[in-house]
């Protein structure tokens, strides 16, 4: 399991993606969405990524930002990637996520959204309800006033 460079590598525990990155198709909304408007997507995704703690918008504003004053959107999108295959423990495939995002983008991110979709995630509904939906199915007793007296 150990590399020739010392470092361990965790490469036989890390999981194949959902679906292979040049399946765009597969799911044709997100593929139009991704390639008409992409601050979309990206917006909604990273939202989830960062579980909550950006907004689908402000995400998205900054991805429209970046990519009207320069030509380097990929090296914003591809630090989402990264976040995603840790936390997922994804497997770093087919080449390292700065070079997935610099030579095909679009296919990266439609594989990114159709991944969380493939974990139950809805991707348009935010990280919050997401959460909250998930927690629908429990139960909480409802709380009574007062003491209970013998």
């Amino acid at each position: 399991m150990g590399s020739d460079d010392g470092f361990l590598t965790n490469s036989e525990n890390e999981s194949p993606w959902s679906s292979g990155l040049c399946d765009c198709f597969s799911d044709m909304g997100s593929c139009c969405c991704t390639t008409w408007c992409p601050c979309v997507p990206f917006g909604q995704a990273s939202e989830i990524i960062d579980e909550g703690s950006t907004s689908c918008f402000g995400n998205a504003l900054i991805f429209c930002l970046i990519a009207s004053f320069t030509p380097c959107i990929c090296l914003y999108t591809c630090s989402y990637r990264s976040r995603l295959r840790r936390k997922y423990n994804l497997k770093e495939t087919p080449c390292n996520d700065c070079c997935v995002h610099c030579w095909c983008w679009s296919c990266a991110m439609c594989q990114e959204y159709r991944e969380l979709k493939n974990r139950g995630f809805n991707m348009h509904i935010g990280w919050q309800e997401n959460v909250q939906g998930q927690n629908k199915g429990i139960e909480i007793p409802p709380t009574v006033p007062g003491q209970m007296k013998r």
